[in-house]
């Protein structure tokens, strides 16, 4: 759909003639679960890094964090290629190469026959896997625009969530009957019906006389785009520093609750009360933004990210580590996170409805390359306290405020 065609949040989605429209609940669905094999792909590892490290070997407890990270390492920079590609091909057949290689590199991870190898699979899982990334916001950028994109992904982010709630709960009940390899399998088979779903039910959202062609000046001209548009590339530049703190959370999470709170037995269990406290945010959102608006939302989260940081680090300074303490204002510290990803998105891709592949990739790279190497400096700080992962957050939206006056250049709370 053009850019200047201003589509409504609440327009239905139409497909091809022979499946009949598919309406807007169906496609945010579709979105969400095509962007949640991303997030299956790590949280569903969380309770096997310890099982994995001992059966293939591992010496420093710390390294097995990196079953994480090379994935994440896989899925950063790729991205910078694959937004090309998919606004000169289109959408489907971009992103169903992308789920055949995410299928394959599944299976290849189940028959990893030492540590190495299967961190140079989970790699190029996450090369394919952040093509699925660059095409499912590009596909919501092709057909919603504003606020009502900023709508359009709490919600998604809502049903997104649902995958680390249950992720590791899954991956839990694999361990109690299985090996850990069967996890790649349920991997597998996840890609493959998502997959499936997508050749039967998405059209392609990108015309014809909307693709660019693929040449170095073309791309590095697309490229200069988004970083000559002060809003994409400040709300860019915000959204990889404060998403260090999800990727932080997520690589030192079982060390945190298991070896400073002792909740080895229910750590799947407070993991999912973090990743509802998203869930519901997001969704609180995707209620009132269309009416407050997408700045006034992040930036009073992002004041709220900082304050709810602050408080938590006087509390186990001053007390300890102690859990009931800690818990609340941890949850509260990602709620206000959740209200703050999604306006980001909108708002970095608003102006870049002709190029939205190269312009979902730019900002994919920032929120995944960046972000996880912020994440991974903080997770390695990890010292048996919760004390390195607290004063990481709170320098990371104190960062994330300066990018955001200097972006709006010292307005904040604008109801546009």
């Amino acid at each position: 759909m053009a850019d200047s065609a201003r589509p409504q949040s609440n327009i239905a989605i139409p497909i091809a003639p022979d499946t009949g429209p598919m309406g807007t609940g169906e496609f945010i669905v579709m979105i969400a679960a095509l962007m949640s094999l991303n997030a299956l792909a790590i949280d569903v590892m969380l309770p096997a890094l310890d099982d994995i490290a001992a059966s293939l070997g591992v010496a420093h407890p710390n390294d097995q964090q990196l079953v994480i990270y090379a994935y994440v390492a896989g899925f950063g920079v790729p991205q910078l290629v694959w937004g090309p590609l998919t606004d000169r091909y289109g959408r489907r057949p971009v992103v169903m190469l992308a789920l055949v290689g995410y299928a394959l590199m599944s299976v290849a991870c189940m028959f990893a026959p030492n540590f190495a190898v299967l961190l140079a699979v989970r790699f190029c899982q996450g090369v394919f896997s952040s093509a699925c990334r660059v095409v499912a916001v590009s596909i919501v950028r092709d057909v919603f625009v504003g606020r009502g994109m900023a709508k359009i992904m709490s919600l998604v982010m809502t049903i997104f969530m649902v995958v680390p709630i249950l992720a590791p709960l899954i991956g839990q009940l694999i361990m109690l009957k299985a090996p850990w390899e069967l996890i790649f399998g349920v991997l597998t088979l996840m890609s493959v019906s998502v997959l499936i779903w997508i050749a039967f039910r998405l059209r392609e959202t990108l015309p014809e006389d909307a693709r660019r062609p693929i040449n170095v000046m073309g791309t590095l001209s697309a490229y200069g785009e988004v970083f000559r548009s002060r809003i994409t590339f400040g709300y860019m530049a915000a959204s990889g520093v404060i998403f260090g703190s999800l990727f932080a959370f997520i690589g030192s999470s079982e060390q945190v609750f298991t070896e400073v709170f002792g909740k080895h037995d229910t750590f799947v269990l407070w993991f999912a009360v973090i990743a509802m406290t998203l869930a519901v945010a997001n969704f609180t959102n995707s209620r009132l933004v269309e009416h407050f608006g997408m700045r006034r939302m992040s930036q009073a989260a992002l004041l709220g990210f900082i304050g709810f940081g602050l408080l938590l680090l006087v509390l186990m300074l001053s007390f300890g580590p102690v859990f009931w303490l800690f818990m609340p204002c941890f949850a509260l510290m990602f709620g206000c996170f959740g209200m703050i990803g999604s306006n980001f998105n909108a708002m970095a891709m608003e102006p870049l409805g002709k190029i939205a592949g190269v312009g979902s990739a730019a900002y994919g790279f920032a929120t995944t390359t960046v972000a996880s190497a912020i994440g991974g400096v903080i997770g390695q700080q990890y010292n048996g306290s919760v004390i390195p992962l607290g004063v990481g957050f709170v320098v990371l939206g104190s960062i994330c405020l300066v990018i955001i006056a200097v972006t709006e250049r010292g307005k904040f709370f604008e109801s546009r």
